[in-house]
């Protein structure tokens, strides 16, 4: 629901936020006045000790004290559980016991200090186990003020004020109104500020110049864009993934229609070609997966990999000339060492250098497919995570090929570096005056697989041959002429519900506005939505078992905003126009330019195995995909760890050995299927 309106002000919680909260501290304020009705009872009589009588009164005051906190706290709860997400009225009280409930926490705090200072009188002369007791309850009290007033702060909304005026100065939200057009520029303008703010504390630890300056007010304005149109609060959007996970599962437990089948169908149908390309992605993800280091090798080998790089740290490191970068006992080196299997003196360049707009990579030989490889590395730092936000688009033009392509602004200006260090300071030259008759390949991981991809289109007019190989790219990279231009030589891999891939801006959009619809349209409270869903997560389910829209509601009516859902939209943006419009988001006009992934793609998934948390053997499967499949951010608990280099790397060599073992075994000319 919106957020709740206290001290004139709007706070990032909602009035159905305080079930768990209010339940746990009933729970420890029930169980405490238990015990201390208990202990007043058994030492009542062992209380006419010296300052017995002010201990007497002390847990007497106590004792009141806290059935008042016990009935406040069941009035917050009992009233939290009552309607919907989107239907507050039934909740309409809660502010006023919400003001109770702190009020109450005067008498607490000047009574934990009354208790504090009695406790530390040596004076009282009293039964040891009363004034422990006390002592406990002092403490306990202090610990519960302290939690609210940290749950205060982080429930703080800075703009709280702001979106407060905004909200009850312009109801009708008429943008038109000089006015209003006032109000909400000032609105934007300090939501910029406190997101750089925010932006600037998370990356106090790196050293900041112009490049982090300008960088931070562009991730700024882009978060203040996508957040500013709603009045969401957290534990709403958490809810609404929820229900569409469910609803989603849903709708993949229905058969399919032939021609939804048909949409699907590979753009390259011979197995033939599938089966190579997986062999030879296989084959280079060991180049793009030791970009990262050491921490990758310890991750993938948590028990033997310091044993197994300590003579390595020991040993003499290349020519200093071929390392740019620090690398301390020469573990990142030590690393690529042994995932590669390479030898020293096939790294013809390796740079560790890491600043914004400035990522790590290494030029390598590949004797084993004669080929010259450049591996780049992906997100493994705050710079990295900079540079990967850094969504805003530029134009890239190819001389002869294309004009004016749009591309992904923070990975196009970190390809550019790679770019400048190859041919500008004669890397590749070098490389290929070691071994002119092999060709060029491109490789990298995430953000990796997105500078790759770039970077082999600026060096494709020069390297005819170039191929590139780019695993799990980020979605939001390359207009669509320029996506299908790279089908001739890039190929993109992806698994499963992998997130990155489907990550842009015109697709976060539509993930708003399903949660938004999601959660107007859902008619059980918040606090279900949640227990559901966390136990729908862990152990599963049959998602049917929990109704997610409004019984009546027929699927026309569903395809029209609802006043539900007016009410958590600050103010309509135009890409929530156009998406409401056209379910699909894949054909409306945004103000965000549709980008896509590079290349073909091969989209690898899973086959007979739970999503759950233990799973045995697990098979996949392999086939050629359509830009358009990832036209939406799927809700899954694998929707991260698909995109973990080591899930990717194990995908690709578990179907590079089904494949090697099915040719073997397969009768000659007999490859009438495109699934490993």
């Amino acid at each position: 629901m919106p957020g709740m309106v206290m001290f004139g002000r709007r706070w990032a919680i909602g009035s159905d936020d305080f079930v768990f909260p209010a339940a746990f501290e009933l729970f420890i304020r029930v169980s405490w006045w238990i015990g201390i009705l208990v202990l007043y009872s058994i030492h009542k009589g062992q209380l006419d000790c010296p300052g017995g009588k002010l201990l007497h009164s002390y847990l007497l005051v106590l004792l009141i004290l806290l059935v008042a906190i016990i009935c406040a706290l069941s009035s917050i709860l009992h009233i939290s559980m009552q309607g919907t997400i989107s239907n507050p009225g039934p909740r309409k009280s809660l502010p006023k016991l919400l003001y109770l409930r702190l009020a109450l926490f005067l008498p607490e705090l000047l009574w934990a200090i009354v208790g504090a200072i009695w406790v530390s009188d040596r004076s009282i002369k009293c039964d040891r186990t009363v004034m422990n007791a006390i002592f406990g309850t002092v403490i306990a009290s202090w610990i519960i003020i302290i939690f609210t007033i940290v749950a205060v702060v982080v429930v703080f909304d800075p703009l709280g004020g702001k979106k407060t005026l905004y909200l009850t100065g312009c109801p009708n939200h008429n943008l038109e109104s000089s006015q209003s057009d006032q109000v909400f520029y000032n609105v934007k303008k300090t939501a910029t500020r406190v997101w750089e703010k925010r932006i600037r504390l998370l990356c106090c630890c790196i050293v900041q110049n112009d490049d982090h300056r300008v960088a931070f007010t562009s991730i700024a304005e882009l978060f203040r864009s996508y957040f500013s149109d709603t009045d969401l609060v957290p534990s709403d959007v958490a809810a609404g993934l929820t229900l569409l996970h469910q609803e989603q599962d849903k709708v993949e437990n229905c058969p399919k229609d032939p021609e939804e089948v048909l949409i699907q169908s590979p753009l390259s149908p011979t197995a033939d070609d599938l089966d190579l390309e997986i062999e030879n992605a296989a084959h280079y993800m060991k180049f793009a997966v030791a970009t990262y280091g050491w921490p990758y090798y310890i991750m993938t080998n948590p028990f033997t990999a310091l044993c197994k790089l300590k003579g390595d740290c020991c040993r003499n490191s290349p020519v200093e000339a071929d390392i740019v970068g620090g690398d301390r006992l020469n573990m990142n080196f030590g690393s690529i060492l042994k995932i590669t299997g390479l030898q020293y003196r096939d790294f013809i360049h390796i740079s560790f250098h890491n600043k914004i707009f400035e990522i790590p990579f290494f030029v390598a030989l590949d004797h084993k497919k004669e080929a010259i490889v450049v591996a780049v590395r992906g997100t493994l730092s705050f710079e990295d995570i900079l540079t990967d936000l850094s969504a805003d688009c530029e134009s890239l033009t190819l001389e002869d090929i294309l004009e004016n392509g749009l591309v992904h602004k923070g990975i196009t200006q970190a390809a550019n570096y790679i770019y400048r260090r190859l041919i500008n300071d004669g890397i590749l030259n070098q490389a290929f005056t070691i071994a002119p008759e092999y060709k060029l390949v491109v490789v990298g991981h995430s953000l990796g697989g997105g500078t790759a991809s770039i970077l082999a289109v600026m060096l494709k007019n020069s390297f005819p041959t170039l191929k590139c190989y780019a695993f799990s790219p980020p979605g939001g990279l390359l207009s669509k002429s320029l996506a299908d231009y790279t089908k001739q030589f890039i190929v993109s891999v992806i698994v499963g519900k992998d997130v990155v891939p489907r990550l842009s801006m015109p697709n976060m959009e539509d993930l708003k506005r399903r949660i938004i619809r999601i959660v107007a349209n859902c008619n059980r409270p918040k606090y279900q939505i949640l227990l559901h869903g966390c136990w729908y997560e862990v152990f599963g389910g049959d998602p049917n078992n929990f109704p997610t829209e409004l019984d009546g509601r027929n699927q026309d009516a569903l395809t029209q905003p609802l006043l539900a859902e007016e009410s958590l939209m600050v103010h309509r943006s135009p890409s929530y126009n156009a998406l409401i419009e056209d379910e699909s988001p894949l054909n409306s006009p945004l103000r965000y330019p549709r980008l896509f992934l590079p290349g073909r793609i091969i989209h690898i998934v899973e086959e007979n195995s739970t999503r759950r948390w233990c799973s045995s053997d697990v098979k996949y499967h392999a086939n050629w995909s359509k830009e358009t499949a990832f036209g939406n951010i799927l809700i899954s608990p694998k929707m991260v760890t698909d995109h973990m280099p080591d899930v990717v790397a194990k995908a690709l060599n578990s179907l590079a050995q089904e494949s090697v073992s099915c040719i073997s075994c397969q009768p000659q000319g007999d490859f009438s299927t495109n699934t490993v």
